[in-house]
């Protein structure tokens, strides 16, 4: 590929792997495997096939596919092309689809055959793989690509928000921006080629992509992709020896330890176990650390606009802090500040706000949106933590999910891990809901693991809980509300139950 000064690309990053280690194995997808070399050059043979479309640079295309191969190599693909990459959540249909590729002004939607006749009326699409004249058919007759490199500063990716509180943003991330969170990821996450990743989030998700597939590409590992989080599949693999890393968040793992199967399969195979994208309960982990002591726990914590890993809590800073979140990774600044923007005291609750270079460039054509974030040189995160002095920081909460109850404001993940503590609640999600006594009166909707009753549950949250801080009410529920990636949609809990 010809070039005129060396720039940092994300597609870079797989190219002087290839280059390194051209006969290593890179990943595995069902019944095909593709090589370092092979998957570079199926990378530069795809962004031919995009731009013989007739995308320029610049433009935006969309990602609405299933995990496979086909959905990274086309990710690849636009990066190595100069165009945007805009993944797009798989599940969304109707307006919330059309919004997305509205908003993001997508020129072209790739997408898996069964998907497409979600896609609105009018737009233009090209199928993934599955189908004949796909991107993944094309590659075999179409020549490499073998044009200009992208420039660091170039925009890489339009990365949505998960939209839990408001409308998607779509944060304009650059080469620049990803390359350095890639580095972070490795140097926090103790990420090697000796690894062997298992895959099973939505690739369309910044964590899956950015915190642990690419960053696994740039080191050399193998990396098996599946199509979704499935228990029984996960854990043949680590039987099996195929797989010793695993990323989920917190509701897969509580899915994983619930299953009746956790205490007798072999999983001693598995050596690195990641969590994130939602909080934690300190009781979950406690017990997946009793059935699997050796297995090392890391807590990656960040949001989309950050690449999105911002902090991490190493396996052996565990002890003692079980509820922390970490210290900031390679290239994130950090400090918790008060409402007019003044940092506050170590152990003083506060918003936490960041400077790096793994930071977006702010909201794709939402200038008033950036202009909020993006305040006195530092972005402003929406979360609610408190930082000790030796630079270890827990959340709280997000900002927009304290509760207000009586003039008191209480975390609602405080309530949340009392309430985790008994046995009968396999999971919860404690909200405030609109009271006329209590402006808001703390509710905590409940996923029974069996048989229990509101009275049980209030009486036990009393005994752990300061009075104050004790649920008003206890709603049961067949499942939570959640995103993709794990996390619970608490706005639409509230949307829910407000007023009933």
């Amino acid at each position: 590929m010809t070039s005129g000064q060396p720039s940092t690309t994300v597609d870079g990053v797989l190219r002087r792997t290839a280059t390194r280690t051209p006969a290593r194995v890179a990943v595995e997808y069902r019944d095909r495997t593709w090589t370092y070399q092979e998957l570079d050059d199926a990378v530069s043979r795809a962004a031919a096939v995009l731009l013989a479309e007739g995308l320029e640079k610049g433009d935006r295309v969309g990602a609405y596919g299933h995990n496979s191969d086909a959905y990274l190599i086309a990710f690849l693909a636009c990066a190595r092309a100069g165009l945007v990459h805009v993944p797009v959540n798989q599940n969304l249909t109707g307006t919330d689809l059309a919004y997305l590729i509205g908003q993001s002004g997508s020129a072209l939607v790739l997408t898996d055959p069964d998907l497409a006749d979600r896609l609105p009326d009018g737009t233009r699409h090209l199928p993934l793989r599955d189908t004949d004249g796909s991107l993944l058919d094309r590659l075999t007759t179409t020549p490499p690509y073998d044009g200009a490199e992208a420039r660091t500063e170039d925009l890489a990716q339009l990365l949505y928000t998960s939209g839990t509180t408001a409308l998607p943003k779509g944060a304009m991330m650059s080469h620049r921006a990803l390359v350095h969170e890639y580095l972070s990821a490795i140097a926090a996450l103790d990420l090697s080629a000796g690894d062997r990743p298992v895959h099973s989030l939505p690739l369309y998700h910044s964590a899956q992509t950015h915190v642990f597939l690419l960053p696994y590409l740039a080191v050399g590992a193998t990396n098996v992709i599946v199509d979704a989080p499935d228990g029984d599949h996960l854990f043949d693999l680590i039987e099996a020896g195929r797989a010793d890393s695993l990323f989920a968040p917190p509701t897969v793992w509580i899915a994983l330890a619930n299953r009746p199967d956790f205490a007798t399969r072999d999983l001693s195979g598995l050596r690195k176990a990641y969590y994130g994208a939602s909080v934690m309960p300190v009781p979950v982990l406690e017990r997946l650390k009793e059935r699997l002591p050796k297995l090392g726990f890391y807590n990656c914590f960040g949001q989309s606009e950050i690449g999105p890993l911002a902090m991490v809590l190493a396996p052996d800073e565990h002890k003692g802090r079980m509820d922390s979140c970490g210290r900031t990774v390679l290239f994130v600044d950090a400090k918790v500040v008060d409402e007019n923007g003044a940092e506050v005291a170590d152990g003083t609750a506060g918003e936490i706000v960041y400077r790096s270079p793994q930071l977006c460039d702010g909201y794709w054509d939402k200038p008033e949106e950036s202009a909020e974030a993006f305040r006195d040189g530092w972005f402003h995160s929406g979360d609610l933590a408190v930082r000790d002095a030796h630079g270890y920081y827990t959340i709280v909460d997000r900002v927009k999910d304290v509760i207000n109850t009586g003039g008191v404001l209480v975390a609602s993940r405080q309530v949340e891990d009392a309430l985790y503590t008994h046995d009968q609640v396999a999971e919860v999600a404690v909200i405030g809901l609109p009271d006329d006594k209590w402006i808001e009166a703390i509710t905590a909707v409940v996923v029974p693991r069996g048989d229990v009753t509101e009275a049980e549950l209030l009486a036990h949250a009393r005994e752990k809980l300061d009075h104050f801080k004790a649920p008003k009410r206890i709603v049961f529920a067949g499942e939570l509300p959640r995103n993709a990636s794990g996390k619970i949609l608490k706005r639409e809990l509230r949307d829910r139950l407000s007023g009933a």
